[in-house]
């Protein structure tokens, strides 16, 4: 009798533990899955800036630009992704910053030098690497210092915005009727760009922006007014937009820089 009840119970201790082990089993799977959401998007990112260069070498200059946008936005996403799931790792970072260097960093200098540089002959080629090259120094940069740097800011222009800012002047010029080869302008942009994503200058981030404020009806009209006016006129909007938020970053730093030199000044006189 002993072991018939022996043989009964077995079996069910056993069952109890197979069936929490595939419990176990089912649970790591879906944290997987999680954890490979956010990086799904990154990988998207990739994609489209390696496919921006091959449109790019192929001369299709307007399949490029606008898989360097799309690439952007993919970039927005993951961030957002990992934060909302709470799949935040050193990893995630590491591999965004790689697959930003490839997106906004070789791609939109690529894209530069076939579609406007390369005329230029070696100056051509310099610009479109110091543009990559800057956008690698500031990736770098910004993984060193992210724990240091206030959120409200960003120390020098960011890759993205610099890169979006290099198609939407491709947009602003193919629909302006003016040419891009051997274009001065798109020479002086492409080398002003890069430089300023390895400058010190502060650019705003907008992370401490919040609607939840009073005169809520104020930025929501304004934004709203803004996606009508992208979708309308985006190739002349976009590029707008994008020089207004840098040339204003550049006086709003100006202002504190004269306002700090003022303030010195006076501290010496009372000295």
């Amino acid at each position: 009798m002993n072991q018939d009840s022996g043989k009964s119970i077995a079996p069910q201790h056993y069952n109890y533990h197979k069936e929490e082990l595939r419990e176990l089993v089912r649970m790591r799977k879906r944290g997987m899955y999680v954890y490979a959401l956010p990086n799904l998007f990154t990988a998207a990112n990739f994609l489209l800036g390696f496919l921006s260069i091959l449109a790019s070498m192929d001369g299709n200059f307007d399949r490029a630009a606008w898989a360097i946008l799309l690439a952007s936005v993919f970039d927005m996403l993951d961030g957002r992704v990992a934060r909302l799931t709470n799949t935040t790792s050193k990893f995630g970072v590491e591999f965004d910053s790689l697959c930003d260097l490839v997106s906004f960093g070789i791609a939109p200098a690529i894209l530069m030098y076939t579609c406007a540089l390369q005329p230029f002959g070696r100056g051509g080629i310099v610009v479109a690497v110091i543009f990559g090259l800057c956008g690698a120094l500031r990736l770098a940069r910004f993984n060193v210092m992210a724990e240091v740097l206030p959120k409200s800011y960003f120390q020098g222009l960011p890759i993205p915005i610099a890169s979006l800012t290099v198609c939407s002047a491709f947009f602003f010029a193919k629909e302006m009727g003016l040419s891009t080869e051997k274009s001065h302008f798109f020479l002086a942009l492409t080398a002003a760009l890069g430089l300023l994503m390895v400058s010190t200058f502060k650019f705003p981030s907008f992370k401490d922006f919040h609607f939840r404020r009073r005169r809520q009806f104020t930025p929501i009209a304004l934004t709203f007014a803004l996606l009508i006016a992208l979708i309308s006129w985006f190739e002349i909007v976009a590029f707008l937009l994008l020089l207004g938020y840098i040339f204003s970053s550049l006086a709003a730093e100006a202002w504190r820089s004269w306002k700090l030199h003022e303030k010195n000044l006076l501290k010496k006189k009372r000295a």
